[in-house]
């Protein structure tokens, strides 16, 4: 029995319009593919800075307690001539008062030096705590962004299964997948939660 020409009709725009919504899907899938690479991208670039800035801040502070340690050596050399002279000092009291007066004057020239050593021994000490922190906030960031980074590409890997199998729940993992993976990118940027199983 042959089939009436308005059923035809009926199934070629069917068959159409379904046609229409899988490309639509498709396209619509494709540029949330693309948006997961930007995303991606933003991470990796994160990521890659976290990891050059914990590298730079911790030769900085090493660094700085290398200059600490040059000046901790120099006060000690002038805490040293210090004792020395002090002990010259006392042994030699039958000195005439200019001679005296020299000692006493280089001893405390001595000392103006070894505490200004000192002084300047505590500056670097700070300066080098902090390159140390910022080595750790560093150091703190990257998991974020490498857990943030398997996330999108997974992500990727799901949206495009679902264009070409045009499943709508794998599209809804792949969807899952790039909000952990953009909540924890963002999180790499801004340490707003700290979760303990990435620290």
């Amino acid at each position: 029995m042959a089939e009436c020409p308005e059923v035809e009709q009926i199934g070629e725009i069917a068959e159409k319009a379904e046609e229409s919504a899988d490309k639509r899907f498709s396209k619509r899938v494709a540029l949330l593919t693309a948006v997961y690479a930007v995303v991606l991208s933003i991470c990796a670039l994160g990521g890659s800075n976290a990891a050059k800035e914990m590298m730079m801040e911790q030769q900085k502070a090493t660094n700085q307690w290398g200059h600490y340690q040059a000046k901790a050596q120099r006060e000690h050399f002038y805490k040293l001539e210090r004792s020395i002279l002090e002990v010259e000092l006392a042994t030699r009291e039958s000195q005439s008062p200019v001679a005296r007066e020299r000692f006493e004057k280089l001893l405390a020239q001595l000392s103006g030096e070894e505490n200004r050593f000192a002084q300047e021994k505590i500056e670097i000490a700070q300066k080098a705590s902090h390159h140390e922190e910022e080595r750790d906030r560093s150091m703190k960031k990257d998991p974020y962004f490498d857990y943030s980074e398997v996330l999108l590409q997974l992500a990727i890997i799901l949206a495009s299964v679902s264009i070409i199998s045009g499943s709508r729940k794998t599209l809804w993992l792949s969807l899952v997948s790039a909000g952990l993976g953009v909540f924890l990118g963002a999180n790499g940027f801004l340490l707003f939660v700290d979760l303990p199983f990435l620290s």
